[in-house]
């Protein structure tokens, strides 16, 4: 069991968190037809805007209630509500996804009651709109917590409350955590509707952001979770929750409707895929297929060849918590040593599971001085500074990736996806090694050879 180190300064020098607000985003950026609506100043969209921008290179429909002094002073409901209408009007958003922000959380606003109040106001105005609120304060958290929240208000709001006595037998409910990429949701959905299954990825992160071009500009998302799927979650025979964050979501899904869930905390690794496809040939009552097999066979082929770079290596991993536990429990089985643990918030019980002495809450700068003498360092693109100064290559992970194109696109989970990582890792440890020469083996000869080169050049001169 790691031990949890607690942050141990005063301020973050260089972050390795994004908020829990963004995380919201995140989530309500999943559903088709919705708006995310940052309730605070516009500074704290801004930022998100931005970051989400660079790492999906795609228009992100993102709105604020822009609070100005006066507001934050005496109360926020009105922007609030002069929001909800101008999106409704203007946009005609099936969902409106309000992440609250610390501007207007530290002043300690009954928001959910303001927003009871303003449904019953104004219920002709938002006939066909559902909006739903996550309390999310950037102060506390970190984008799992958010994507979390987000996802139970819409479960809260959106689904119906009914326990059915009769289901569909084929219907799955998956609940991707925000740790996986769009081409993970895709696989995901893949292998379930390999085996007969119809999955309700919910939030489909997958069908919103997955880079697709529309013939004609669309002021919400497009593609993602239909508002009627959330509405029908109680329809299926099992929800299956990927990511200690999603353990929360699974259990309201089974305290409003009885739908029961099996959790899976990383699909990064043949054993956990092994599990996850043996659930799907359960539910469905049929045998993995030839292709599938085959998948499996090339990750047992990759498994063999990759193995002996990694034996001894020392990784160093700064990301959310359960990237961080799915990439060490990975680095561990092919042999590798987890090094340094940086990860953003202590809140996830995850984080005692990961295989390592322990695991630091912290940013960057302690990232950085915890992977000293290591062989690899897996963050963000923010953690490439540290790599250029310690020298030492970096693996991209998480969010965001901005210096990179596709990051949305690398498939990680599954057979595939893992056949996929360990020829990702093993490659950069290749690029990163340097073959000896006789005059690195022989400082005296290397020494000897320098000294006649410069001797001829200064006779050439001459």
């Amino acid at each position: 069991m790691a031990k949890i180190v607690p942050v141990s300064k005063a301020a973050s020098v260089n972050p390795l968190k994004s908020s829990q607000p963004l995380g919201a985003a995140f989530a309500y950026l999943g559903v088709d037809g919705a708006v995310p609506l940052f309730h605070g100043s516009q500074g704290c969209t801004s930022f998100a805007l931005v970051l989400f921008v660079r790492h999906f290179k795609e228009t992100i429909p993102l709105q604020t209630t822009a609070m100005d002094e006066v507001a934050t002073i005496l109360g926020g409901a009105d922007h609030l509500e002069e929001a909800i209408l101008n999106l409704k009007s203007r946009a005609k958003p099936k969902l409106i996804g309000v992440a609250t922000t610390a501007l207007v959380e530290t002043r300690g606003e009954d928001f959910a009651g303001e927003l009871v109040a303003i449904k019953a106001r104004r219920v002709a105005e938002l006939d066909g709109t559902e909006v739903a609120l996550a309390q999310t304060p950037d102060f506390d958290g970190a984008i799992e917590e958010g994507w979390s929240k987000a996802v139970v208000a819409m479960i809260d709001s959106i689904a119906q409350r009914e326990v059915r006595e009769r289901r569909n037998a084929r219907r799955v409910n998956i609940l991707p955590g925000s740790h996986l990429t769009v081409a993970d949701v895709e696989h995901i959905r893949s292998l379930v509707e390999a085996f007969g299954l119809e999955p309700v990825v919910f939030p489909d992160i997958s069908g919103a952001l997955d880079g697709t071009v529309p013939a004609s500009w669309i002021p919400t998302t497009y593609g993602g979770t239909t508002i009627d799927d959330i509405r029908s979650l109680g329809d299926a025979a099992l929800s299956i929750a990927i990511g200690e964050q999603m353990r929360q979501p699974a259990q309201r899904i089974e305290e409003l409707t009885g739908v029961e869930y099996a959790l899976f905390r990383q699909l990064y690794g043949m054993k956990a895929v092994d599990r996850f496809v043996a659930l799907l040939a359960e539910l469905s009552g049929r045998a993995a297929s030839a292709c599938l097999r085959r998948r499996r066979a090339q990750l047992q082929d990759a498994l063999l060849d990759g193995h002996f770079h990694y034996s001894g290596k020392k990784i160093a991993i700064a990301a959310e918590p359960d990237l961080l536990y799915g990439l060490a429990t990975f680095f561990v089985g092919m042999g590798a040593e987890i090094q340094a643990a940086v990860t953003t918030t202590g809140h996830s019980k995850i984080l005692e599971h990961v295989q390592c002495e322990s695991v630091k809450i912290g940013d960057l700068g302690d990232f950085e001085a915890m992977a000293e003498g290591a062989d690899l360092l897996v963050t963000h693109s923010h953690g490439r500074r540290a790599s250029e100064r310690l020298g030492i290559p970096l693996m991209r992970v998480g969010f965001p990736i901005f210096d990179r194109l596709g990051s949305q696109h690398k498939l990680r989970v599954g057979y595939q996806g893992a056949r996929d990582l360990i020829f990702e890792a093993a490659n950069i440890f290749e690029g990163a090694r340097h073959e000896a020469t006789p005059e690195s083996l022989n400082p005296f000869l290397n020494r000897e050879t320098t000294h006649g080169r410069r001797a001829a050049s200064a006779t050439r001169q001459h």
